[in-house]
């Protein structure tokens, strides 16, 4: 699925949860990472995506509930490094308190991952060949980023429908997209539901 010159974007989802995968090349990020003790689905949808698992260059949680970031350990104990943003540091831990033992929950380390500013986000995905950047869009969480590419695709986890914000939470859910918006976002990549306009999301 072609979206802007050299990347490519595929759906490696499983339990009504997507999971992105955006390439540049060889070059890949994996956007929201599973549930808890299912790395052997993750990688055999890797694998049926002709995506290796070799070949991500990080793994980044748009935040840190268990859909979104239960096999953030395990990837890095994969050798791929775990992108995170200091607005989510403090979260990392407080994810625990919704893992049950049947979960099979790999505790995530602090000490080894990879920790950015939102301003920095923009060289660092240069580097591995991703025009971008990462983007603070609270909402359905303090600790929720979205990944916004130059050519308007926008990787959003659980930024709420508009119209669906419960109302203490609209006026900030409002302003995330916002923002997202005004940098140019045209097409969303939620993490549930299909891929839709921004006008189709983000307007009550």
């Amino acid at each position: 699925m072609p979206e802007y010159p050299g990347v490519t974007i595929v759906n490696v989802g499983y339990r009504s949860t997507n999971y992105w995968v955006v390439s540049a090349g060889t070059s890949r990020l994996l956007v929201d990472l599973g549930w808890p003790g299912t790395m052997g689905r993750m990688r055999a949808n890797l694998e049926r995506m002709d995506v290796p698992l070799g070949e991500i260059r990080y793994a980044l949680a748009t935040h840190y509930h268990i859909d979104h970031a239960g096999l953030a350990q395990e990837f890095k104990l994969a050798e791929v490094p775990l992108l995170v943003l200091e607005a989510q540091m403090s979260s990392i831990p407080l994810m625990k308190r919704w893992i049950k033992p049947r979960h099979r929950y790999v505790d995530i380390t602090i000490h080894d991952n990879v920790t950015i500013s939102f301003s920095e986000s923009r060289p660092v995905l240069e580097k591995i060949g991703i025009l971008g950047e990462i983007v603070h869009t609270p909402g359905h969480s303090e600790d929720s980023v979205s990944l916004l590419l130059d050519d308007g695709s926008v990787f959003t986890g659980d930024l709420p429908h508009l119209s669906l914000a419960v109302e203490e939470h609209s006026s900030i859910v409002s302003a995330s997209w916002e923002l997202l918006r005004k940098r140019g976002a045209t097409r969303v990549y939620p993490a549930h539901g299909p891929v839709r306009s921004m006008d189709a999301v983000s307007v009550a």
